[in-house]
């Protein structure tokens, strides 16, 4: 498959040491502060990855969420186009989003979301509980990049207030956080065992503690912070093009060994799992991973676009 930034990345093939065995991967510094990955793994089946790194404290770095627009929350859009159309450097999908499936362009976000300070989402109980939590928890990166997860104050009836402390800026939700001070933490579904548990059984796939939604193979997109909360983690695996998926748990324990994350959200996976990002010598855009979509990505409710310095020997 053809590989648009092959020419720009700086080791092929290095071979990681980590919990995944026969892990191969080419590491390029494409923007000041950014760090590629592009991984295979033989295990625990075939997997292909795409990772960026990010050092929040890197000169010129800035983030944005997609802005509210439409008559719900956002206009759908790729998160290709939302990189082209913002001039950044990388994107990745970010929340999700109803009505879908639908041909409708007006989106409203799950979960709490702010783009440039604009708070236009909320805390809140979903639709569905199968996979999605009542009030997950959302990552903040403020005016200053000054980064962390979230919670609900649930004194502030509108539901757009943290219990944090901190400024909500540039602010994005999941369905759960998978890790939670460097360990694993997948919801579990209310039953005899688990009386107090997050999540309710049923679904279109009749979910369970038996047969977690968490444990479906899926392309997968997650975010994560390291303990110091300086490093940003953005992640995805496909399922298409020789490639065969994680399940939830598997991407925790990934971004927990292999890149040292400690708190981390579960995005919206699956046809939306999407990274672009920028050539930085042609300064055209391109969709790294390959969707389960289409070719040019899934048009999402919202996206996180990255922008960034030229590195240093650009």
């Amino acid at each position: 498959m053809y590989r648009p930034f092959q020419f720009w990345r700086l080791a092929a093939g290095a071979l990681l040491s980590c919990a995944c065995l026969f892990a191969a991967s080419t590491v390029s510094h494409p923007f000041e502060g950014i760090t590629y990955i592009d991984r295979t793994a033989g295990t625990p089946r075939e997997v292909h990855m795409h990772i960026v790194q990010i050092d929040l404290s890197a000169q010129g770095l800035r983030f944005k969420l997609t802005p509210p627009s439409g008559k719900l929350e956002t206009i759908r859009q790729t998160t290709l186009s939302f990189l082209a159309e913002q001039h950044a450097q990388v994107a990745i999908n970010a929340h999700f989003f109803l009505p879908f499936p639908s041909a409708d362009s007006d989106a409203s976000l799950i979960g709490l979301a702010a783009s440039d300070g604009n708070v236009f989402s909320a805390f809140e109980t979903p639709q569905q509980n199968y996979a999605l939590l009542t009030d997950a928890p959302a990552l903040n990166i403020d005016e200053s990049n000054h980064a962390g997860i979230v919670h609900r104050d649930l004194a502030a009836a509108d539901g757009k207030h943290p219990l944090e402390k901190v400024t909500l800026w540039t602010t994005l939700a999941g369905s759960a956080q998978i890790v939670t001070d460097g360990a694993k933490t997948i919801p579990a579904y209310a039953d005899a065992e688990h009386p107090g548990a997050p999540l309710t059984t049923g679904g279109p796939g009749n979910y369970s503690n038996e047969k977690s939604w968490y444990d479906v193979l899926q392309a997968r997109t997650a975010i994560g912070l390291s303990r110091d909360n300086r490093v940003l983690t953005l992640f995805t695996v496909d399922i298409r093009g020789g490639t065969a998926g994680l399940r939830v748990g598997e991407v925790a324990e990934i971004l927990i060994n292999d890149y040292g994350v400690w708190n981390a959200l579960n995005l919206d996976g699956g046809g939306s799992t999407t990274m672009a990002l920028e050539n930085p010598m042609t300064h055209t855009g391109a969709v790294v991973n390959t969707s389960s979509d289409n070719p040019a990505g899934r048009a999402v409710g919202s996206s996180l676009a990255v922008f960034a310095r030229p590195g240093a020997a650009q």
